[in-house]
C-alpha cells in the first residue's frame, strides 16, 4: 500500500532527526524508522505515520489495537515507564506517551506525526482497509481487490 520508506538514523541528532520528519511529512506515507540511540544496546524500531493518515486509520477501524498484556513484551512487570519528558529536535517536539507507548511529533504546537510500533501500525492499516472495503458495491470492491493485487506484485 503506497510507498514503502525505510530510514536508517544512527546516533540521532537535531539535524538526522528533523530530516526524518520532513520526510514523513513530504511523502505524506508512513515511513519505518530505525533508531540507533547512542547509549542504548539494541535499535528501535518504529512507524513514522503522518497525522491526517493515522486519523483516517483510527476512523475506519473497528477497534483499538489490542493492549500488551504484563509479560508479553521484555518489560519487567516491576519496571515503571519512561517517564515523558519532550526532547527537541530542531522544529520538531517530540512527546513519549508513557500509556500505549506511542510518541507524538509536534512542530509549532501542531501534532503533524505519530511514531508507532510497526505491529500496531501494521494492524491499524490492515484494519482500516478491511472496514473501507465492506462500504464498497461488489463491482468496486472486485476492482479494488485487482488494484491491491497488481500492487502487491509491483513490489515482490
Amino acid at each position: 500500500m503506497g510507498i514503502q520508506v525505510d530510514v536508517v538514523a544512527g546516533y540521532p541528532n537535531n539535524d538526522e532527526v528533523e530530516r526524518v520528519l520532513g520526510l514523513t511529512e513530504s511523502v505524506g506515507e508512513p515511513v519505518t524508522v530505525t533508531f540507533m540511540w547512542e547509549g542504548r544496546e539494541e535499535a528501535e524500531r518504529a512507524v513514522l505515520v503522518p497525522a491526517a493518515t493515522l486519523a483516517l486509520w483510527e476512523h475506519w477501524a473497528p477497534t483499538a489495537y489490542p493492549t500488551r498484556e504484563v509479560g508479553d513484551d521484555k518489560q519487567d512487570e516491576t519496571e515503571k515507564p519512561e517517564l515523558a519528558h519532550p526532547a527537541e529536535f530542531g522544529a520538531f517536539t517530540l512527546f513519549r506517551r508513557r500509556v500505549g507507548g506511542r510518541t507524538a511529533v509536534a512542530r509549532g504546537g501542531v501534532v503533524v506525526a505519530e511514531l508507532l510500533d510497526p505491529d500496531e501500525a501494521h494492524w491499524l492499516q490492515e484494519q482500516a482497509r478491511n472496514v473501507r472495503q465492506s462500504f464498497m458495491d461488489p463491482k468496486q470492491k472486485a476492482a479494488f481487490e485487482e488494484f491491491l493485487a497488481r500492487q502487491a506484485s509491483l513490489d515482490d
